[in-house]
């Protein structure tokens, strides 16, 4: 065996010291007294998550203006020993942007779009500029930045890199990594790394954004990012179509990828449960006259002339007829039409809630075995949970699936939520077979950061704790998440 290049010792301690008023003070300079809080009512917005699993404390939240101020929150934070909590929207579902008594650290002031640039196909914008507003800017330019997630109306671009977010378009375009050309961060010891460019090809050395896309602030604070556009589809066509199982949806897609030239730009895979839940709940209207066990919702796009993805897809469902795939279908006929089908994916996570209690999974598996994982885990907890409902849906394009379990009707809250822990290592297990992942998008955070080394291998475990030890000596950045 080869002998290790380093020697990684055990991180600091992660409880924070107690602020005294003159630190707070110290901190509270940097960036004005107007956008330092230290109010209950103030703080309280940063300090619950949205599902509400996660609440955390802190007796401080910056609100920066802009990279020279998160330097200088940072490098007092370090010379102090003070940790710190980076938070973008505050829509992270695994707890990697709650406090547990750190200094909040808001990037939500730094919010503008610097530059657009039509000819490179970029934009480059502050941490803190929500995903709708980048989508706005491109669009202005007739580009499209093509990230599209549920609450894209509230999460910001920083976040979206700290977590390296995927979503629905991630089929065609890829997750935030591959969208990312470069960052601005600062680093723990408070000195700013300006790696914004807007080149595609630079092949001199360490390609260093990657180790804070997807570190959920734990190696840096991302405070500005360069992100490809592409040019906008002249034209789109949705289509909602009711399939008998995950196996037929596999099979669909394969046809669909096959006859439109690849022009399929999301795929995703609906139960009957969630789509009552979210017509139920957010005023869906059923798009289908019949009931079926399974929908797949899916959209083309193309350069073709106004139309011509519209004759595409209706070419594609009359050969899926013939091949026994589809039951029943509709093309949506408008632009509002597509969009009314979109909400009901759109709402199946938010109206979930509505129902009780939920027991959340994001998953992955290879995407040929989704079909085999579906019927193995559905069996698991139907067992373990007698009387729930499985809500399993998402990107089955890419192999991701957010595996939910509602509880049963009637059935008490607190205790059926009281059994996550449990039903989540079983679920994970399943997937470790089909050698899948257990946070296929949302990240590890804390609700997953203590499975992590069940699914690592040591090595791997060793090299980011050593990345960790190089980057963030003091454990100040984010301390207790992911590791």
């Amino acid at each position: 065996m080869c002998e290790r290049l380093w020697t990684v010792e055990p991180l600091p301690s992660i409880v924070p010291p107690m602020l005294t008023n003159d630190l707070i003070e110290k901190f509270s300079a940097i960036v004005g007294r107007a956008h330092a809080l230290t109010s209950e009512a103030g703080i309280a917005p940063y300090l619950l998550e949205p599902r509400g699993k996660f609440s955390g404390h802190s007796p401080l939240v910056l609100r920066p203006g802009g990279t020279e101020e998160v330097s200088a929150i940072v490098r007092l934070a370090n010379d102090t020993g003070t940790a710190i909590v980076p938070q973008g929207g505050n829509t992270g579902l695994v707890g990697a942007q709650m406090p547990a008594g750190e200094i909040v650290v808001s990037l939500s002031r730094m919010n503008r779009v610097l530059h657009v640039d039509d000819a490179d196909n970029c934009i480059t914008l502050e941490a803190g500029v929500t995903l709708h507003n980048a989508q706005e800017a491109a669009s202005a330019k007739g580009l499209i930045f093509p990230l599209w997630i549920a609450s894209q109306g509230t999460c910001q671009v920083g976040g979206n890199l700290a977590t390296n977010a995927g979503g629905i378009n991630m089929l065609a375009y890829g997750n935030t990594r591959d969208l990312c050309l470069g960052l601005e961060v600062v680093l723990a010891s408070g000195d700013v790394w300006d790696g914004l460019t807007s080149l595609r090809k630079d092949n001199t050395g360490y390609d260093l954004k990657h180790l804070f896309i997807g570190c959920e602030g734990t190696l840096g604070i991302i405070t500005a990012a360069s992100m490809k556009l592409l040019p906008s589809p002249a034209d789109r066509a949705t289509v909602f179509a009711a399939v008998s199982s995950p196996v037929e949806a596999l099979e669909l897609l394969s046809l669909v990828r096959r006859m439109s030239g690849n022009a399929v730009v999301a795929f995703e895979l609906m139960p009957r449960s969630g789509v009552e839940m979210s017509i139920e709940h957010a005023g869906c209207r059923d798009p289908l006259e019949g009931r079926s066990d399974w929908y797949v919702l899916f959209e083309l796009a193309g350069f073709d002339a106004e139309g011509g993805m519209k004759t595409k897809a209706t070419s594609i469902l009359e050969s899926a007829f013939e091949e026994g795939l589809v039951d029943d279908a509709t093309v949506a006929a408008s632009t509002q039409a597509a969009q009314d089908l979109w909400r009901i994916r759109e709402a199946m996570s938010e109206v979930q809630r509505l129902e009780g209690g939920s027991i959340k999974h994001d998953i992955s598996v290879p995407v040929s075995k989704v079909p085999a994982f579906l019927d193995q885990a559905t069996a698991l907890v139907k067992k373990l949970l007698p009387g729930c409902r499985p809500v399993p849906f998402g990107h089955i394009g890419d192999g991701n699936i957010h595996f939910n379990i509602s509880q049963g009707v009637g059935e008490d809250r607190e205790d059926f939520l009281a059994k996550w822990q449990d039903v989540s290592g079983k679920v994970h297990a399943i997937v470790r077979e089909y050698g899948g992942s257990i946070s296929a998008e949302h990240g590890i955070g804390t609700l997953k950061r203590d499975e992590l080394a069940a699914i690592k291998q040591p090595v791997e475990m060793e090299m980011m704790r050593g990345i960790k030890q190089l980057l963030d000596p003091n454990n100040i950045l984010n301390p207790g998440k992911v590791l």
